[in-house]
């Protein structure tokens, strides 16, 4: 059974309160702007690092960053191309 006290209710407000705000807060950090600009930042930083030649980082790694960098060029070129093209017909 449940305690419908004023106190115990009063209480699970407070606790409800609290998570809300906890909540809230945590929401507001993962989608403030300028946090994510700093994640992509910090991965991409690792990713450049990754594809070079450190020998600290293992080929399966420094693969997979080659490739992930090489179709990122490649898509960018395009884009490129793309908006040059566009750009030309007008």
């Amino acid at each position: 059974m449940t305690n419908n006290t004023p106190d115990a209710i009063e209480e699970q407000l407070e606790r409800n309160r609290a998570e809300l705000a906890a909540t809230i807060d945590e929401l507001t950090y993962r989608l403030d702007p300028r946090v994510k600009a700093n994640e992509v930042l910090a991965r991409t930083k690792q990713l450049i690092h990754d594809a070079g030649t450190d020998p600290a980082t293992t080929p399966e790694d420094r693969n997979r960053a080659r490739t992930f960098l090489g179709i990122g060029a490649g898509t960018l070129a395009a884009i490129v191309a793309i908006g040059t093209a566009i750009a030309r017909r007008r």
